[in-house]
């Protein structure tokens, strides 16, 4: 196999087949490619409207349907067919991630596998992302720290530019660039990379798990690039509302980001990001407070940091990173 796309619906089956219907196009520039189309456990018919589709499009040699009894997470979700991929007699060379709310143009996915086989070194190569008004969206990072904690929670300039080298967020790139993480609305990933670090961490259940995978990465020497030639529309958080500033972070995001520091760093270091985004809040509070600026964070913000971050929780949800 050439290609494994991995797709997953959770409650948006005509966002999902919009965005299959755009890959399927792309199969034909990377032939030799199947599309693994997973139901994470919506369980609203979705997968009834899925299965219908397939059949009216004429798509079933071309995608796999693979309905989950239960709600994986998105770790889970890719690493359903991706385990059973990578042991059966035809391996995939590269896995593609895309978001069930994107859509590649012409080109996207080719142009991916292009960098990828013409860099060995590399690991995981992702799209320039824009939404449906064309405004860019950020989606090439640097790795979070103590550093950047203490910068985000701030909010001050004057400290943004004292600690320019740890801000998580720089400006979109507008050449192909190494980075240290994407947002995996659109990711391309060298099946051998899962050989060496294993599959996605099925403790995040949603968001850090493609920070956390692309650090495993770099650990073990496969970079990870920004390559804005593949480009692709994305609406963004429509399964999880996150960017509706008006509702609270929810716990999955919370408990991801400790788990987050506490793998990556230690426990130590765990408590001292904790401590670093506390300090900067309550030196940049007041000053939002004088001057009538609303802070970057969403309702109930404050209350949930100290709720998740100092009161005992389990870390993680205790299961193996395999391959």
């Amino acid at each position: 196999m050439n290609v494994l796309v991995v797709l997953i619906n959770y409650k948006t089956p005509e966002l999902t087949l919009r965005a299959l219907e755009a890959v399927v196009g792309e199969l034909d520039r990377v032939p030799g490619s199947r599309v693994a189309l997973v139901d994470n456990g919506s369980g609203d018919g979705s997968v009834e409207t899925l299965a219908a589709a397939l059949d009216q499009k004429g798509w079933r040699e071309l995608v796999d349907l693979v309905p989950s009894p239960t709600n994986l997470g998105f770790a889970g979700g890719v690493n359903l067919p991706l385990r059973a991929a990578l042991r059966s007699a035809d391996p995939p060379r590269y896995l593609y991630l895309l978001n069930s709310d994107a859509r590649p143009a012409p080109g996207a996915l080719a142009s991916l596998v292009r960098f990828l086989d013409a860099h060995p070194d590399a690991g995981i190569a992702g799209s320039y992302i824009h939404g449906p008004d064309g405004e860019t969206h950020d989606t090439a990072f640097r790795f979070p720290t103590a550093a950047s904690q203490f910068e985000q929670a701030i909010g001050v300039g004057v400290v943004s530019r004292l600690l320019d080298r740890w801000v998580v967020s720089k400006p979109v790139p507008t050449v192909t660039t190494k980075v240290d993480w994407l947002a995996g609305a659109s990711m391309l990933i060298r099946a051998d990379l899962f050989a060496r670090i294993g599959l996605y961490d099925e403790n995040y259940f949603f968001y850090f798990e493609e920070t956390d995978f692309c650090l495993r990465a770099a650990r073990a020497g496969f970079a990870t690039w920004y390559v804005p030639e593949s480009r692709v529309e994305h609406i963004g958080a429509v399964s999880s509302g996150w960017k509706d500033r008006s509702k609270p972070r929810a716990a999955y995001w919370w408990e991801g980001r400790r788990w987050f520091y506490y793998k990556n760093h230690g426990l130590a270091y765990l408590w001292l990001a904790n401590l670093a985004w506390l300090a900067g809040f309550l030196l940049g509070e007041p000053r939002r407070l004088l001057t009538g600026r609303k802070g970057p964070f969403p309702p109930r913000f404050f209350r949930d940091f100290l709720r998740y971050n100092f009161t005992f929780r389990p870390l993680g949800r205790g299961l193996p990173v395999d391959a």
